[in-house]
């Protein structure tokens, strides 16, 4: 790795830390991990849960489900058992 040159004595030193800070970015420069198996199941299961949620959609849009809610009416009395 090589370091850079340092700026003393020189005229531009403001104007060659200027520079040298644009070209480098800031921070660590850390590797991105790489993608493995385990990346490509875990794509494989979303696709299978997304492919189920859609099947049971069509499934169950076959039967006609009513969502509305029916007002809330007086509960029904209470039963004796005994």
């Amino acid at each position: 790795m090589s370091r850079q040159a340092s700026s003393r004595g020189s005229s531009g030193a403001a104007s060659s830390r200027g520079a040298a800070a644009q070209r480098r970015p800031g921070g660590v420069l850390v590797q991105a991990p790489k993608s493995d198996i385990f990346v490509a199941l875990l794509g494989i299961s979303l696709g299978a849960i997304v492919l189920a949620t859609l099947l049971m959609v069509l499934l169950f849009s076959q039967y006609s489900f009513s969502t509305k809610v029916s007002a809330a009416s007086t509960p029904p009395a209470p039963t004796r058992i005994a």
